[in-house]
């Protein structure tokens, strides 16, 4: 490595909000800028974003962390990006914004179950999905028969932080974490393929899809008109990055085989790393980041994005001298678990195993506090989280502890309840910028600077805490969990018929 200093940028797109933060090679953190974007509803279960806002918010937080780093631009020595996996971005013929579909968005959710009983079987075995509303494939293909003028105009498909790559190096290319992350590859060969395009009902759709590249493969180098909108270096290398679970998976430490990766934000993330494929239909998705570097993915919608919820509706509204989310984590440490304790299921924003579920607080006697109810909430998230590791494990994916990222990991009680009801040790890692922290690592990787991801991970991330199961409540926890499952199948008939009653309020399954 070079004697003068060098720095890394990290960009990580997510639905709404877009950050930069450049690293030290160490992995520290030396400056960091975000900004929320506006999600658009045009219509119920549609959720879109302005492809220019997203450009005007991305160069404006890089040129904030330029500006509070004070380090001249040619100290970086690589970007890499990281976004949230799925949704659709189009570009038209032009190379020219044309439309931005979030992975939240719900329209595709007749059209993935329809291909679901026509080519589901068939779709499996190539790409190791099966649709569902928010998938790429499923949402361009919803475009074709419905918009088939938008469709028409299309002139490539990217991902989210593949439109960021193009505006920075005026490159037009996929990578594979992303591109498998979507269903759009054969995974037998991680390349696109006319038959699975045909099984979408996109036989014409290959015209779309730009040339494919490895994550750390260098996509381009930073334009003199993006330098002069960024304050970045002319010639600056980037490469294609990663779907963001794969990025916050190593931004945590997690890259070698066998290791897992817990995150917490408003999907359950559940994952295992490994070199060769998983191939079973109770798993939601496989991903891939390079030919012999898998991920083993089962997630949903049912993690962190209960306890915002709460906080939005509930906490922010009271006379709380704590900030809110410190009021919840101070509430839940004054609680012990006890028998009689609450559950709560985390559905709030439906479940994969059903469009119909919905969340609730069961059990709730006179003598509880509001501080029964958020350790409920933390629970019942931590309880979906055990149930995808099971699937995880019944798939023959040995997981014996884990790394947890994500909102969730920063408070001082969730990642020990996480150890307890898992009964497995928990880590949390120093760096809480995680996506910005592994597309930077890749960055590292793909120009040289380090000569393995290993060697990166090993010298850009490091644990701050671990936790440990408390053997005593192994009982409680294993108790607690079938019950809260046999809740969950007693609630489906009450689920459907309340959906019955009320179809227009049923959510998309995610």
């Amino acid at each position: 490595m070079a004697d003068t200093p060098q720095f890394l940028l990290g960009l990580d797109v997510g639905n709404t909000v877009i950050k930069a933060v450049l690293f030290d090679l160490a992995g520290r953190q030396i400056a960091a800028d975000a900004i929320d974007g506006h999600a658009l509803k045009p219509q119920p279960g549609h959720v879109e974003r302005d492809l220019a806002e997203l450009w005007a918010n991305g160069r404006s937080v890089i040129r904030n962390v330029l500006t509070a780093a004070g380090i001249a631009p040619s100290a970086i020595a690589a970007i890499g990006c990281a976004g949230h996996g799925n949704g659709l971005y189009l570009l038209d013929r032009d190379r020219q914004p044309l439309l931005g579909i979030q992975s939240l968005d719900g329209r595709g959710a007749a059209l993935a179950a329809e291909l679901e009983a026509a080519v589901g079987d068939a779709l499996f075995p190539r790409c190791l999905q099966r649709p569902w509303p928010a998938q790429t494939p499923v949402l361009l293909a919803w475009v074709k028969r419905h918009a088939p003028d938008v469709y028409a105009r299309a002139g490539t498909l990217l991902f989210c932080k593949d439109y960021l790559n193009f505006k920075l190096t005026g490159r037009l290319a996929n990578e594979i974490s992303d591109a498998s992350g979507a269903g759009l590859l054969d995974m037998t060969d991680l390349c696109y393929s006319a038959d699975l395009l045909a099984l979408y009902g996109l036989s014409d759709a290959g015209r779309l899809l730009p040339p494919l590249i490895s994550p750390a493969d260098i996509v381009g180098t930073v334009t003199a008109d993006a330098a002069a909108e960024t304050g970045l270096a002319v010639g600056t290398p980037v490469i294609g990055g990663y779907f963001d679970v794969i990025a916050s998976a190593m931004g945590s430490g997690v890259v070698r085989p066998g290791e897992a990766s817990i995150i917490t934000g408003s999907w359950s993330i559940n994952q295992v790393f490994s070199d060769r494929l998983t191939v079973d239909p109770k798993i939601f998705m496989v991903s891939a980041f390079a030919r012999d570097r898998f991920v083993t993915i089962e997630s949903s919608a049912t993690s962190a994005a209960n306890l915002e919820w709460y906080v939005r509706e509930f906490v922010e509204r009271g006379d709380h001298s704590l900030p809110a989310f410190d009021h919840c984590n101070r509430l839940v440490g004054d609680i012990v678990p006890a028998a009689d304790d609450p559950y709560f299921h985390p559905f709030l924003y439906g479940s994969r195993q059903g469009a119909t579920f919905r969340a609730g607080f069961y059990g709730i006697a006179g003598w509880h506090r509001e501080g029964h109810l958020i350790r409920a909430m933390f629970e019942g998230i931590v309880f979906e989280h055990r149930r995808h590791l099971g699937v995880l494990q019944s798939a023959g994916l040995g997981i014996g502890s884990a790394v947890m990222s994500g909102g969730g990991s920063r408070s001082p009680h969730w990642p020990q309840i996480m150890a307890d009801a898992l009964n497995i040790p928990i880590t949390v890692a120093a760096c809480r910028e995680t996506g910005a922290l592994g597309a930077a690592i890749g960055a590292a990787v793909g120009t040289g600077l380090f000569s393995s991801y290993e060697a990166a991970v090993t010298a850009m991330t490091q644990p701050i805490q671990h936790y440990h199961p408390t053997p005593a409540l192994r009982p409680h926890y294993d108790r607690r969990y079938q019950q809260y499952l046999a809740l969950t199948e007693a609630l489906r008939p009450f689920w459907a018929a309340e959906a019955q009653a009320a179809p227009s309020h049923v959510s998309p399954p995610v």
